[in-house]
């Protein structure tokens, strides 16, 4: 396959002024790690110099091999019974109003992770009052016990991720499925936490396909959903298949309003927690917008 063309869109601007460096140094000093860092996000500078960053939990070293992420794969460390309280100090240090959380797979652990999911989640909670919490979670392996111990946490918005369409689900999530990760947020949504998930594209879906997984997204009672565009971390990942034009990034956001979406984030750099702490502070997702005519 012919290697695609970088366009235009894609490029971002650095940005590393005082609030980079002050969350760089918040990271380094309470031992935490960020999915911005390690899935080299093409958002980190933007983000963290609005003082925004994705926390991830559960150590840095992933069970599973998805074929788009480059979190690196092996034996995980032991887990860190401290991690809940040291995440909760760097988001009261960084002054998050909304902290995202998300994790590597734990799929060697019993519960999956989920106690560790639980208590980080009552740590913010209690340590930062007023810091609303969203969690960007793993399968759990479809356990409903475990994912209803973090949905007991009561984070204010649950959010797992279907990633790509049914039919490339085997290769590029070989150790995910389908229908268990609609199963997730079927759960959430039936707990009554505002639910969200976000797909890539360009990775060899149809676009027919991204319309079909959008509504089999919105049939679980789905309220927020996002989709970016898929970039290649390294030559060891999959290969940018297209890179899809801002025109169908605004087609996927029509048709999700049409949907019934309260809220739909779709852009070449969109990420599943990009600007979510501008979604919440705005009330954009507490309050439904009018789908086009």
């Amino acid at each position: 396959m012919k290697k695609a063309t970088k366009p235009a869109w894609l490029k971002t601007k650095l940005r590393s002024g005082p609030n980079f460096q002050e969350l760089k140094d918040i990271v380094n000093d309470h031992q935490v790690h960020t999915v911005c860092q390690e899935a080299k996000c093409p958002n980190i500078s933007e983000c963290w110099e609005r003082r925004a960053a994705t926390i991830m939990i559960l150590g840095d070293t992933c069970t599973r091999s998805c074929g788009f992420c480059a979190v690196k794969t092996g034996k995980p460390s032991a887990v860190d019974l401290d991690e809940p309280r040291r995440t909760a100090e760097a988001v009261k240090k960084m002054g998050l109003h909304h902290c995202v959380i998300t994790s590597v797979d734990r799929d060697e652990l019993d519960d999956f992770g989920a106690e560790i999911w639980a208590e980080t989640i009552r740590q913010v909670h209690e340590k930062v009052p007023g810091c609303s919490v969203e969690v960007l979670t793993p399968d759990f392996q479809g356990a409903a016990e475990h994912i209803q111990t973090v949905l007991d946490a009561k984070p204010e918005i649950m959010s797992h991720n279907l990633e790509t369409v049914e039919r490339l689900h085997r290769k590029i999530r070989p150790q995910a499925q389908y229908q268990r990760s609609l199963d997730v947020l079927r759960q959430s949504v039936k707990a009554g936490l505002q639910t969200k998930s976000s797909i890539m594209v360009g990775i060899g879906e149809e676009k027919a396909e991204v319309f079909a997984l959008m509504d089999d997204i919105r049939d679980t009672g789905c309220q927020i959903f996002s989709v970016g565009q898929y970039l290649q971390p390294t030559h060891e990942h999959e290969p940018v298949h297209r890179y899809v034009h801002p025109d169908e990034f605004e087609e996927y956001r029509i048709y999700g309003l049409k949907l019934g979406f309260s809220y739909v984030e779709s852009g070449p750099l969109v990420r599943s927690s990009y600007h979510a702490d501008e979604q919440v502070l705005q009330n954009e997702i507490l309050y439904p917008q009018q789908a086009p005519a």
